[in-house]
C-alpha cells in the first residue's frame, strides 16, 4: 500500500515564507506576525539574489524581532534621520554633515519621509533605491542607504525602532559618476596666463604645475613655502596640512615636500609681496603663519569660493563651459601632463602623494597630446624655459 502524499499547509503565524518575485527578480521572504490595529496584514519583508540569502536574512530579522520591545508608533522616518543628524555627528566635519543634510534632505525625506519606522519594509527600500539609482552615481547611493541605516541604528539604540530594514536590503549599482578631466596643453597654457597678478593665479599655478590637493592648499601658510634655502636645496613647499578634521593630510605618504618649477616660484614670489604690501597697508604685522590665499579678512578660503574664483579665471581664459570644472581637475592636469610626457607613474604616485600606483593610473592619469623630465623640472620643461621665468620676473619688478 503506497503512502499518499503529504500535502503542503499554509505558514502559520510566525513561519518563514520564501519565493520568487518575477517582477523584481529576486527572492522575498516574510514572517508573518498577524495583523496591525487597522487590520492590514503584519509580514515584515527581505529579499535576495538567492534563498540561501533570504533564510540569513530572515534569520537576522527574527532576531532583530525578538529583542524589540515597545516603540514609538507614531516616530517616523524624517524624525529617525533628523535625530541622527542632531545627535548622531559629533566631532565630524562641518563639511561632512552638511553633505549628509544635503543627502538626506533631499533623496531620503521627501520619498520616505512622512513613512512610520515601524511600517518600513524591505520591498519600499528596495523600490526607492532602485528609483534613486535612476539618479545618483553609485557611490552618492551607498552614501544615501548609509544615512538611512546609521539613522535606523540611532533610532534602535533609544528604544525609537526594533529592527533595521536597511540592514535587509542591497544597494544596485547607481548611475557612472562623472569621469574627472584633464586640461589640454593649450588648454594649460591658457590658465597659466589668466588673471595674473592675483591670488587665483597664484593658486592655480600652484595646484596645476605642483600638483597639491586643493584641501592641502587652501590651509597652506608661507611657513610652508620655501623660496630660498640655505643648504642649496630647490624651492620648494611643505604639503604637511589639509582642511581635514585635525589638520591631517588624506593619508601618511600625502605628507610631503615638493619642489617648485621655475614659473611657480616667480609668481608665488610676486604673490608674497603683494600679500606684504597689503598686510603693511592694514597696519598689521607680518609673520609666515599668514595664509598662502587668505580672504580679504584673513580667513581661511572656503571650497565654494575657491571654486567661484577658478570659474572665473576659466571664463577669461576663453573656456566655453567653465562651470563644468573644478579645481581638482588642475591635480589630474598635473598626473596626465607628467605621465603624456614619459614620467614613470611610480614617480607621479608619490608627487601626488599617493600610496601606491593604482590609484594614480585608475583615476588621475588622462593621456594628452601633442607631446610636449622629473618632477619640477619636467613643468619646466613643458610649460617654460629660463627665458620665460626671467621675463616673468621682470614684468613682476615693473
Amino acid at each position: 500500500m503506497t503512502e499518499a502524499p503529504m500535502r503542503r499547509t499554509r505558514a502559520g503565524h510566525g513561519d518563514d515564507s520564501i519565493y520568487w518575485d518575477k517582477s523584481k527578480n529576486r527572492y522575498i521572504g516574510a514572517v508573518s506576525l498577524g495583523y496591525t490595529p487597522a487590520g492590514k496584514r503584519n509580514r515584515p519583508k527581505v529579499s535576495g539574489k538567492t534563498k540561501a540569502e533570504v533564510r540569513q536574512k530572515l534569520r537576522e530579522l527574527k532576531k532583530q524581532l525578538a529583542v524589540g520591545g515597545k516603540t514609538d508608533a507614531n516616530y517616523t522616518v524624517t524624525q529617525a534621520v533628523t535625530d541622527w543628524l542632531s545627535q548622531g555627528l559629533k566631532g565630524r566635519e562641518a563639511a561632512s554633515v552638511e553633505t549628509y543634510k544635503s543627502l538626506a534632505e533631499n533623496h531620503i525625506v521627501p520619498q520616505l519621509g512622512r513613512g512610520r519606522l515601524r511600517d518600513l519594509e524591505a520591498d519600499d527600500l528596495d523600490e526607492w533605491l532602485e528609483a534613486e539609482a535612476e539618479v545618483l552615481a553609485t557611490k552618492s547611493l551607498q552614501m544615501v542607504h548609509s544615512i538611512l541605516r546609521r539613522s535606523i541604528s540611532h533610532a534602535q539604540r533609544r528604544g525609537r525602532a526594533v529592527r533595521n530594514v536597511a540592514e535587509l536590503v542591497d544597494v544596485p549599482e547607481g548611475k557612472p559618476g562623472r569621469p574627472s578631466r584633464s586640461l589640454s596643453l593649450q588648454q594649460g597654457e591658457a590658465v597659466l596666463r589668466a588673471k595674473e597678478g592675483t591670488w587665483i593665479h597664484a593658486y592655480v599655478v600652484l595646484s596645476l604645475l605642483v600638483g597639491v590637493r586643493p584641501e592641502e592648499a587652501r590651509p597652506m601658510t608661507w611657513a610652508h613655502v620655501h623660496l630660498t634655502s640655505p643648504r642649496e636645496e630647490k624651492p620648494h613647499v611643505d604639503v604637511w596640512r589639509s582642511v581635514r578634521r585635525h589638520g591631517d593630510t588624506k593619508t601618511r605618504k600625502s605628507r610631503r615636500s615638493l619642489a617648485m618649477p621655475r614659473q611657480t616660484v616667480v609668481v608665488i614670489k610676486a604673490h608674497k609681496r603683494r600679500e606684504q604690501a597689503a598686510c603693511r597697508a592694514a597696519g598689521k604685522e607680518w609673520s609666515d603663519e599668514r595664509l598662502l590665499f587668505p580672504t580679504e579678512t584673513g580667513e581661511l578660503r572656503s571650497a565654494l569660493n575657491v571654486r567661484r574664483n577658478f570659474r572665473s579665471l576659466l571664463k577669461e581664459a576663453g573656456f566655453e563651459e567653465p562651470e563644468k570644472w573644478t579645481p581638482r581637475e588642475l591635480r589630474t592636469s598635473f598626473v596626465s601632463v607628467l605621465s603624456d610626457h614619459g614620467i614613470p607613474i611610480e614617480v607621479i604616485s608619490r608627487l601626488v602623494g599617493h600610496s601606491g600606483s593604482g590609484t594614480t593610473e585608475r583615476v588621475y592619469r588622462k593621456q594628452l597630446r601633442p607631446v610636449i623630465s622629473e618632477g619640477a623640472e619636467a613643468m619646466d620643461d613643458i610649460f617654460g624655459d629660463d627665458e620665460d621665468a626671467a621675463e616673468g620676473g621682470a614684468r613682476e619688478e615693473a
